[in-house]
């Protein structure tokens, strides 16, 4: 209710400051940002309507029964993070039935079948054999993360196909989480939440933290409840093995613009999911994931994900039906975007001509750093055991540096990435191991 009330409260102090700005033109003034308070807003409380979704007691058994196979790719990775990825695996208290890591091939320069990660392929084959698990390994020709996926999926028979990244820790309970929404037939996939795994690394991991919160606990929390989750996290998804399957010759070969995209798999499987079904989020099937700790690394990984959206965007207003939300939450960030950069004009135009307007945009600012704190209070929706008090309120304290951020940097880089969509590639982020797993990262207990 207090976040409602101030969401009010917001929108009509934005409303004045804007008559203000427009002077005599004051009804499209306040018209256009009411309608721009909806597009921008509307997520906001809608997301605290997302709770983990349940299994009654007529759905165990058939939801045991699935079958489950996790498929890891793998590219120049760091072994001790793949350890421990697999090792999260199976740890779990309901084990996949099959584990296929695909190393899609990885720099090496040895001879060892195992390529380079030798010492946990002898490691996992005798670990999955203990645990009564089908583990299975192989070592590709590079051609991609599409390409790693299918092949591990090929005469797989598997019910339910998990994506996981190799450089991603599964809470215990994560598969079994996961595997609860699939007990309605019309949920075609699943969305794990994604937590950052190395927040305390340094002060952009910390950055990285609350940034994600808009996203994977703001937009896709409230995305669920419409069962229209548009993008899933390759860090931790589960689908309909036949949805996949279906898709499975033109998968790997998306074409843009001429070439193949090997880019942004993890939102195209979801597209698939959404023409077949209801997509979903599960905000108790936790993934812990190595986020960057470098701003190259950072840099290189956001415009892949700003080039693959933007291309997925268009997917979804092109191929989306008109009485589906995806359609319309696709156009409103299209627009979204138009009008950001249309008020951002407004601003800096009336900031040279009108100069005494200076405090009325001084305090639009204040409303919308004090919008980013109501945002960022989805940062305390999941309690961990390896971050501090003090820590969790420093990390909540940046939502204004987030906002910031998102700003001048995350802004302009978006409409750079728009510019340069063309430039699809395949694995995109690293030539070499760029994130390594500490030992204080190997130990992650959520609560939510």
């Amino acid at each position: 209710m207090t976040l409602l009330v101030f969401l009010a409260w917001s929108l009509l102090h934005l409303s004045s400051i804007f008559v203000a700005l427009m002077g005599d033109h004051r009804t499209v003034g306040v018209t256009l940002l009411w309608f721009v308070a909806l597009l921008m807003l509307w997520w906001i409380p809608v997301s605290w309507l997302e709770h983990p979704i349940g299994l009654q007691d007529s759905a165990v058994q058939y939801v045991g029964r699935l079958r489950v196979t996790v498929q890891v790719p793998v590219y120049n990775e760091d072994e001790d993070a793949l350890r421990g990825c697999l090792d999260s695996v199976l740890r779990q208290t309901r084990l996949p039935d099959r584990i296929a890591v695909v190393d899609d091939g990885s720099i090496y320069t040895g001879s060892d079948p195992a390529g380079p990660y030798a010492r946990t392929f002898h490691w996992f084959a005798s670990t999955c054999c203990s645990a009564g698990v089908d583990g299975t390994w192989a070592r590709t020709q590079n051609q991609g993360k599409r390409h790693a996926q299918m092949h591990a999926l090929t005469d797989d028979d598997a019910d339910i196909f998990v994506t996981l990244d190799s450089d991603s820790l599964l809470d215990a309970r994560a598969i079994e989480e996961g595997l609860k929404p699939f007990a309605d037939p019309r949920v075609k996939s699943v969305a794990g939440s994604v937590l950052v795994l190395n927040s305390r690394s340094n002060a952009l991991t910390a950055l990285i933290s609350i940034l994600y919160v808009p996203f994977t606990r703001g937009f896709r929390a409230a995305q669920s409840p419409l069962h229209s989750v548009m993008i899933n996290s390759g860090t931790l998804a589960f689908y309909r093995a036949d949805t996949v399957r279906k898709h499975a010759a033109s998968y790997p070969h998306e074409q843009f613009a001429g070439q193949e995209m090997q880019m942004n798999d993890d939102s195209m499987l979801t597209f698939y999911a959404l023409l077949e079904g209801r997509t979903v989020h599960q905000p108790s099937s936790f993934a812990f994931t190595l986020v960057p700790e470098s701003w190259p690394h950072y840099r290189k990984q956001a415009l892949r994900w700003m080039r693959g959206t933007f291309i997925r965007t268009l997917w979804w207003i092109r191929y989306m039906r008109l009485n589906r939300p995806p359609f319309w939450m696709a156009l409103s960030e299209v627009g979204q975007l138009f009008l950001a950069l249309i008020f951002g004009g407004i601003i800096a135009w009336t900031l040279i001509t009108r100069p005494g307007t200076l405090a009325i945009i001084g305090s639009a600012i204040v409303v919308t750093l004090i919008l980013n704190y109501l945002i960022a209070l989805r940062f305390f929706t999941v309690s961990r055991t390896d971050e501090s008090r003090r820590f969790r309120l420093l990390v909540f304290a940046l939502a204004p540096v987030a906002a910031v951020w998102r700003f001048l940097v995350l802004r302009p880089m978006q409409l750079y990435a728009i510019a340069t969509c063309r430039r699809v590639s395949q694995w995109g982020t690293r030539t070499t191991i760029e994130v390594h797993l500490s030992h204080e990262n190997t130990e992650r207990r959520p609560k939510s």
